[in-house]
């Protein structure tokens, strides 16, 4: 295992550094996800929760792959739910029960788009459930979609689930011949013209390995509003880092502005003085924004 790998797992999880420090649980009733949430729904009073269903880095059945990322978000006001079970971190199995990744060239997919998508099935139906500790406290309309590499198409893919109302895709794209060349994944650039909503993109520099096909992406998308903001990291962004690092603070900025109207977190992407068009270790596009 690499030695950044076993410092990433043995960090302990976070609660987040919004105002309602979040927890990573799993729920008998959707068994092979793990979900992140605000661990005390009562302090949050009134205001509801958003749902954000998550793609896993090379549609991995990890979910606690990106913890750190995902807590983060909780923290703010979400539920966020990802396919699989915990595989590294604080309650994952030992070592030697997990299953080695295959060698390089034989990648695919261990989840699929609709395994993500059960999530947010699931999370609705709670909303409706007497009896839930989730009952009443969902807002149908602020649902989202998210996903790291191969997670991020099986993002796109469910993107076009009307009931979906943002979509953030990292290090990712549609691969432009459309022969995906991971095994178990099938989608076309013609899937973009399918989006409804706003779309940000976020990429690690043009040394992440998903830097042309995001970008392509970003050209081709013309029907809805489209940022790409990048940060010169590569193609791994900064899930590792301590409560997900600099681009979990752009996501919860997405998904405050899209999701709950937030005039201060637009403020992040509009404008030509926008935050990150300032912010000299970002580069911004944007198309359909201001």
């Amino acid at each position: 295992m690499r030695a950044a790998q076993r410092a990433y797992d043995a960090k302990p999880d976070t609660r987040g550094t919004g105002p309602y420090p979040a927890a990573k649980l799993t729920d008998p009733g959707l068994p092979d996800h793990v979900l992140y949430r605000p661990s005390d729904l009562a302090a949050m009073g009134a205001r509801k929760l958003g749902v954000v269903v998550w793609g896993n880095g090379a549609c991995s059945d990890d979910g606690a792959s990106a913890r750190l990322h995902l807590a983060e978000i909780a923290s703010h006001g979400y539920l966020v739910i990802a396919p699989g079970t915990i595989k590294s971190g604080p309650g994952a199995p030992p070592p030697s029960e997990v299953e080695a990744p295959p060698p390089p060239g034989q990648l695919g997919v261990k989840t699929s788009s609709a395994q993500v998508s059960a999530g947010l099935d699931w999370a609705l139906a709670e909303n409706a459930r007497k009896g839930s500790p989730l009952y009443g406290r969902i807002d149908p309309k602020m649902l989202a979609v998210s996903g790291h590499s191969c997670g991020g198409l099986q993002a796109l893919q469910i993107a076009v689930d009307p009931r979906i109302r943002a979509v953030i895709i990292h290090n990712s794209g549609v691969f432009k011949d459309n022969a995906n060349p991971i095994r178990g994944m099938t989608i076309a650039k013609s899937e973009l013209k399918k989006l409804h909503t706003p779309v940000l993109y976020i990429m690690g520099g043009p040394t992440d390995i998903a830097w042309p096909n995001g970008n392509d992406d970003f050209d081709k998308i013309d029907t809805v509003p489209v940022a790409i903001a990048s940060l010169d990291v590569g193609h791994g962004g900064t899930f590792q880092d301590d409560n997900g690092g600099r681009v979990t603070q752009v996501d919860v900025a997405w998904l405050a502005w899209q999701l709950r109207h937030d005039a201060a977190a637009a403020r992040w992407f509009k404008g030509s003085d926008c935050r990150l068009c300032t912010d000299s270790q970002w580069t911004l596009r944007k198309k359909r924004i201001d």
